[in-house]
């Protein structure tokens, strides 16, 4: 079985995460309304200093990259982990 790269797993899924975050983030504060998105909002409970607004696009950013790059690093030395166990 092939072996995965773990940095290269991390940094894929935190740019996933990071990204997804931002662009949600901008396109609700470029759709505006009365209510900005009080479902995504809700990410201010974990991200601490996240809003929605231009600026909490960055720090949301800068969160969901970290969270998303340990994931996927732990996603990956597991992985590698059981396809050394199976060889």
């Amino acid at each position: 079985m092939l072996w995965l790269n773990v940095k290269a797993l991390g940094l894929a899924l935190g740019l996933l995460f990071g990204l997804t975050i931002f662009i949600a983030t901008n396109w609700l504060v470029l759709k505006g309304g009365k209510p900005v998105g009080p479902h995504l909002s809700l990410l201010g409970q974990y991200f601490i200093g996240y809003k929605v607004s231009f600026l909490g696009s960055f720090i949301g950013f800068a969160y969901a990259f970290a969270v998303g790059a340990v994931s996927g690093a732990l996603i990956g030395w597991i992985y590698n982990k059981i396809v050394e166990v199976r060889n």
